[in-house]
């Protein structure tokens, strides 16, 4: 069902919007959890420390295929609002064009790279054939990854959050079964962890794809339409450029930390890849919230309502704050428990390292919601250039202050400190230029 956003009271439009967006990304976290819980008990700690390794590259991929989802939601959010349907359906096959292009050149580097960039993070010999079979089944399956996102970010963009989240809960619970299908009764090993995603990524992609196509059909139009607009591919650059750049950055950023925790050995790799995985399972979340503050923002800016869009940002903070307290409590008091979901038989230095991961972040993840949210609203408004120097600052401290921690203290905690100070003055940075860009706005309306 489509959802104009531009009317009815923001904070409750907001709040029905994003709570579906909240659960999506709750089974969208699944696929990675249940892939490192499955290889942990079943397979063994060194199997964990792969996926894990595996993951931060995959996270480069991933990284494109979220810059054309949000491309492509927000200017078919503007437009939505601004009720041009013809030009909406335009941007959709432009971007459909696009990704599919970007898709086919990122396999062939995937297929071509992955081996030199596992040796470039010095990986250890131990784990470095799993995550390099990992990787290579993973590669195939980029178009239904690229797919899936482009279609969730339609739905999103039309006021649709439920679709996805129907779609994500049955494949998600899926992937759990066939994980353990392929990994305990086949036997696979790493390979049934990566081919279980892949089988389920894959129907969950069709599926959405056809629902989609189908919604759009639906929208009647007297003009004639055609497959691909340079100009509206400018509009798309001009959003999924700066959104690839941030999370590709972020990645590269994250595969270079991960180069320091492999110099530390598997043990250590081991409970980082466990505790990363519920930190993202958070960051994640107040990421797709903002994400739904986007689509909010573009659709009432499309629509010349910029009162709304401040009023997006309160119910929007009030959101993701209510989800730090939960998460605070559970990581901190019950962190050990959580940990040991990922390790059947784990070494006590893998279970310290998890332990003093979440302790030191997740106080600071009422900070970072407070940056995302704010995020949120640049992205919708196409304030790309204050959007990326925020993500940048951060990325940049936690980079260079990971190294450089690391090396005075001699010991991995000093890469976890590294996250509360970026975090915290790219919170500060992305702030202040929404509040600078709301001003702009209410002296134009």
């Amino acid at each position: 069902m489509n959802k104009d956003l531009t009317v009815g009271k923001p904070e409750t439009v907001l709040w029905k919007f994003c709570l579906p967006l909240f659960g999506s990304i709750i089974f969208q976290q699944l696929y990675n959890i249940a892939d490192s819980l499955v290889a942990g008990k079943f397979i063994g700690e060194n199997a964990l420390a792969a996926v894990g390794n595996s993951y931060e590259i995959t996270l480069i991929f991933i990284a494109f295929a979220f810059g054309c989802n949000m491309g492509c939601s927000v200017i078919v959010s503007q437009l939505f609002g601004a009720k041009q349907y013809g030009r909406l359906k335009t941007a959709v096959t432009t971007s459909c064009i696009f990704s599919a292009v970007l898709c086919g050149v990122l396999m062939l580097i995937g297929i071509f790279g992955c081996t030199p960039l596992l040796h470039l993070i010095r990986t250890p010999e131990e784990v470095f054939a799993d995550s390099r079979l990992y990787l290579d089944i993973y590669v195939w399956g980029l178009p239904f990854v690229f797919f899936y996102n482009i279609a969730t970010g339609i739905f999103s963009a039309l006021g649709d959050s439920k679709t996805p989240f129907y779609f994500l809960a049955v494949s998600s619970t899926s992937n759990i079964a066939v994980d353990i299908l392929f990994v305990k009764a086949f036997d696979m090993g790493v390979a049934g962890v990566a081919w279980a995603t892949f089988l389920c990524q894959g129907v969950s992609c069709i599926l959405a794809v056809i629902t989609v196509w189908r919604r759009l059909r639906a929208i009647g139009i007297s003009e004639q339409t055609v497959l691909f607009d340079w100009e509206l591919l400018k509009k798309i650059m001009v959003i999924a450029i700066p959104s690839i750049l941030q999370q590709s950055f972020i990645s590269v950023g994250n595969i270079m930390i991960q180069g320091v925790i492999n110099g530390f050995g598997a043990p250590v790799m081991a409970g980082y890849s466990a505790a990363v995985k519920l930190n993202n399972l958070v960051i994640t979340s107040f990421t797709t919230i903002g994400n739904g503050i986007s689509n909010f923002s573009a659709q009432n800016l499309g629509a010349g309502k910029f009162d709304r869009i401040r009023a997006g940002f309160r119910a929007g903070l009030k959101m993701v704050w209510c989800l730090c307290i939960p998460f605070c409590i559970l990581y901190i008091v019950f962190g050990r428990y959580f940990l040991l979901l990922f390790m059947e038989k784990s070494s006590a230095e893998a279970l310290l390292t998890g332990r003093q991961f979440l302790w030191i972040l997740s106080p600071f993840y009422f900070v970072v919601s407070a940056k995302l949210s704010a995020d949120g609203i640049l992205r919708g408004i196409s304030a790309m250039r204050q959007f990326m120097t925020a993500t940048f600052t951060d990325l940049i401290l936690r980079v260079v202050l990971a190294f450089g921690l690391s090396g005075w203290l001699h010991s991995a905690l000093g890469i976890w400190c590294a996250w509360p100070i970026g975090w915290t003055t790219a919170m500060i940075m992305s702030v202040s230029f929404y509040r600078k860009e709301c001003k702009k706005m209410i002296c134009k309306d």
